[in-house]
């Protein structure tokens, strides 16, 4: 699994934890649901801005390292 999967995989566990479907994310971070999906599938190398957006909507920080 690369970084960008495990990424994707960690923001769907979260997401799921919080009892967001991927269309509700999309709304709480104003963002597409297609783009949701395609982060949390890893078929997406996110930049800092969508990641910032996701993690402020899940409520967690983006930690490095």
């Amino acid at each position: 699994m690369n970084e960008r999967e495990r990424i994707g995989k960690r923001i769907a566990e979260i997401r799921d934890e919080r009892g967001y479907t991927v269309r509700r994310l999309a709304e709480l971070a104003n963002l597409r649901a297609a783009t949701i999906s395609n982060v949390e599938n890893g078929k997406f190398s996110v930049g800092i801005d969508i990641l910032a957006k996701i993690c402020d909507a899940l409520e967690v920080k983006i930690e490095i390292l």
